[in-house]
């Protein structure tokens, strides 16, 4: 049986009446954001934050296949209003601000890959800050009800899987993809981290309808 919550997003889930015309200039301020790293030919920082807004998107589609198969809950739901709800935990507005992360989070990486901070390789050191930043910010979000958690294993108290598989992956991907030293590599492993989540989509969502 669902819980209130989940039966909460599935109410809005891909509903058309729910678009509000704010969606549009955030889209055009995402696609700005890029644009600018276009214009400047800054690789790194554009890779990495499609590298970032890839892998969000690969767990939204996982933690879509939780609640597919346990009929109960996804481990995130985001039932709060939204402009347009694309997966159970994952709405427009995560998905842009996601998008937007990766770029501002890349950007903080010193130039010098071997310095060290506080005695850890700045890489590390960034992600693991960052990924704290991050699981705040959804306590935060989950203490307003805009972020739901269902699961034991998964909320404020026990906050390392949170941290490790909600953020750190995410961090560590992306800072290497940064790190890659050929355009062409940067290419291929994004492309292979997108190829992943479209197939997951077609399969999973479009297919067989469990998304």
């Amino acid at each position: 049986m669902p819980t209130q919550s989940a039966l909460e997003a599935l109410q809005h889930l891909r509903d058309p009446h729910t678009f509000q015309w704010y969606v549009i200039p955030l889209f055009a301020f995402v696609v700005y954001v890029y644009a600018v790293e276009v214009e400047r030919k800054n690789w790194n920082v554009l890779f990495a934050g499609l590298a970032f807004w890839g892998m969000d998107w690969f767990n939204e589609i996982w933690n879509s296949l939780v609640f597919h198969f346990t009929n109960f809950a996804p481990v995130w739901g985001a039932p709060g209003k939204s402009a347009f709800e694309l997966l159970i935990g994952l709405n427009i507005e995560i998905s842009f601000m996601f998008a937007i992360a990766g770029i501002a989070f890349a950007k903080m990486l010193p130039k010098d890959k071997k310095m060290k901070i506080l005695g850890l390789p700045n890489r590390w050191f960034f992600a693991i800050v960052n990924s704290i930043f991050c699981v705040f910010v959804e306590v935060l979000l989950n203490a307003v009800g805009a972020l739901t958690w269902d699961y034991s294993w998964w909320n404020a108290s026990v906050p390392f899987l949170i941290f490790i598989f909600g953020y750190m992956t995410f961090f560590v991907v992306s800072y290497w993809v940064h790190d890659m030293e050929k355009v062409s590599r940067k290419i291929k492993t994004t492309g292979i981290i997108y190829a992943v989540d479209i197939v997951a989509i077609l399969i999973f969502g479009v297919i067989l309808g469990w998304l």
